[in-house]
C-alpha cells in the first residue's frame, strides 16, 4: 500500500493490516502525560510499543521528555527525527557499538545504562578523545534479577566510577520493577512497587552523600506506572505501551482508564462449521503467546489458536452469519511482539484512512 490509499475506509483495505485509532490512541497518550505530570514527574516513554518517529513526537508535543530505546540503532532513529533526548536503557558492548555511541552524542543527548565499570572506561576513552561527553546511567537491580548493579556499595562505586572518569558524567539512575507487574493483589503489588522504589531512591541518597549530583531517578512500565508515578523520589516514567493499552496489561496488570487502541484488519477466509471461522492473520501478523487476539465488536467471538498465517476463532450466536468474505478486527494481545511483524501503522480517524507512518525501528537490532 502507498499514500495513495489515504481517505480510504479502512473496510475497504487489503488485509492483513495493522491499524491505530488515532482519537483514542492521542487520549491515551494525553492521559498517561496527564497522569505522570500531574504527580511532578517527567515522562521519557518506551518507543518499543511503536519504533515510530512520529509516535514519539506526538508523545512529546504532549508533555514527554523524550524516548527511551532498547538499542543504538532505535536512538539513531529516533535522533534523525529530531528526538534528542534519548535513554538507551540497555548496556552497550562493543567498540564498534561504543564509536556509535560518540556519534550520536554529536546529533543527540542519549543517556547509556550501565550495570559494570567495564561498559563505562572504554566508552569514556572514546568520548574523552573524541571531545564529547555521554551520559550513564547506572541500572540497579531492585528485584527483577535481570541485569543491574547490586543496591547499595556497587551502585555507589559505579557511580563514582563515572563521577571521576573523563568523557562521561553522571545522569541518574535507573530501575524495572518488571517482576511486580502481574501481581494480582492490589494491595500487595502497591506494597512491594513501594518497597522496590525506596530501595532505587536509596541508592540516590547514598549517591548524594557523596556529594555527587545525581538528579535523575527512572522507573516504571505501563503495567505499575499508575502506582510507581506516585512513588516519593522517583522523577521519571517510561511506561509507554499504554498508548495501545494491550490486553495484556488491562487483564494481566490490572491497567486502567486507558483503551486500546491498536487492531488488526482481517479477512475470514474460510467457514469450516457454523460455530468457527478462520481469519488470514497468524502468527506473522500477531504475537498471541502473552495474551491471544479480542475479536473487536464481536464479543461472543473467541480466538481459540494461530497457526503461521491463520487465525482460528470460535463463534457465538451473535457472530455466526459472519460469512467468507467479510472484516473484522482484531485487537493484539502485546503490542511490542506485534509492531515488528509490520512495516507499516495505518492510521484511521472515523474509520477513514488519515496517514501511513512506516516503522522505521523495526528490525534495528543492534
Amino acid at each position: 500500500m502507498t499514500q495513495s490509499v489515504i481517505g480510504s475506509h479502512k473496510f475497504d483495505l487489503d488485509t492483513p493490516v495493522l491499524c491505530i485509532d488515532l482519537d483514542i490512541m492521542e487520549s491515551n497518550i494525553q492521559k498517561m502525560s496527564d497522569y505522570i505530570l500531574s504527580r511532578g514527574k517527567t515522562w521519557r516513554p518506551h518507543e518499543k510499543c511503536h519504533k515510530t518517529p512520529a509516535i514519539a513526537l506526538a508523545q512529546m508535543e504532549a508533555g514527554a521528555i523524550g524516548v527511551t530505546c532498547a538499542k543504538v540503532s532505535e536512538a539513531e532513529v529516533m535522533a534523525a527525527a529530531g528526538v534528542k533526548d534519548i535513554l538507551i536503557a540497555n548496556m552497550i558492548v562493543g567498540k564498534t557499538k561504543w564509536e556509535r555511541v560518540v556519534s550520536l552524542c554529536r546529533h543527540a543527548r542519549p543517556i547509556i545504562a550501565c550495570d559494570h565499570f567495564a561498559q563505562i572506561e572504554p566508552l569514556a576513552k572514546m568520548c574523552a578523545d573524541a571531545g564529547v561527553v555521554c551520559r550513564m546511567m547506572p541500572e540497579v537491580n531492585i528485584g527483577l534479577n535481570r541485569v543491574g548493579s547490586r543496591p547499595g556499595q556497587d551502585t555507589l562505586d559505579l557511580a563514582m566510577a563515572i563521577d571521576k572518569l573523563e568523557g562521561v558524567e553522571l545522569a541518574g539512575i535507573m530501575g524495572y520493577e518488571g517482576h511486580l507487574l502481574q501481581v494480582q493483589d492490589p494491595e500487595e503489588k502497591q506494597q512491594k512497587i513501594e518497597e522496590a522504589m525506596r530501595t532505587l531512591v536509596g541508592c540516590k541518597t547514598a549517591i548524594e552523600a557523596k556529594g555527587i549530583q545525581c538528579e535523575i531517578v527512572s522507573a516504571g512500565g505501563t503495567g505499575s506506572y499508575q502506582i510507581t508515578s506516585n512513588c516519593e523520589g522517583i522523577t521519571e516514567l517510561q511506561a509507554g505501551g499504554g498508548i495501545f493499552a494491550d490486553p495484556m496489561y488491562v487483564n494481566k496488570c490490572s491497567l486502567t482508564g486507558l483503551d486500546y487502541s491498536l487492531s488488526v484488519l482481517a479477512t475470514v477466509v474460510s467457514r469450516p462449521e457454523k460455530g468457527r471461522m478462520v481469519l488470514d492473520c497468524g502468527r506473522k501478523t500477531m504475537h498471541p503467546d502473552f495474551q491471544l487476539p479480542l475479536v473487536k465488536a464481536w464479543p461472543d467471538a473467541e480466538v481459540t489458536a494461530l497457526s503461521a498465517e491463520h487465525c482460528a476463532v470460535n463463534l457465538g450466536p451473535e457472530s455466526q452469519d459472519l460469512k467468507i468474505g467479510d472484516k473484522i478486527e482484531l485487537i493484539p494481545g502485546y503490542a511490542d511482539f506485534t509492531t515488528i511483524l509490520h512495516e507499516n501503522f495505518y492510521g484511521f480517524r472515523n474509520d477513514r484512512l488519515e496517514v501511513v507512518w512506516p516503522i522505521q525501528g523495526r528490525g534495528k537490532i543492534q
